[in-house]
């Protein structure tokens, strides 16, 4: 399973990776937006926006994409450890 996270703390990009390969998912992982995200993307199985953390462009611009491409979103207030693993036990078929 894929996943592209978008927003997040830019210090946990690693944790997030990690914590995605022990649930078996690949992650992309955009804290910032550098160019355009929508070309970035690709199809992944799942969208996890962190709407605290991501910017308003950002999070629209995924949001557009994923609803065009027909991919699920997880919107997740708070960008923490325990919200990714819950996201996630909701979500992959672990």
């Amino acid at each position: 399973m894929s996943v592209v996270i978008i927003g997040g703390n830019e210090r946990m990009v690693y944790q997030y990776e990690d914590i995605c390969k022990s649930y078996g998912c690949k992650a992309k992982v955009f804290v910032k937006e550098h160019g355009q995200i929508r070309k970035k993307i690709g199809c992944p199985d799942l969208l996890i926006l962190f709407t605290g953390t991501a910017s308003h462009k950002m999070a629209i611009s995924a949001s557009q994409e994923a609803k065009k491409n027909n991919i699920p979103i997880a919107h997740v207030h708070t960008s923490s450890a325990a919200a990714l693993h819950s996201v996630l036990a909701e979500h992959c078929s672990c």
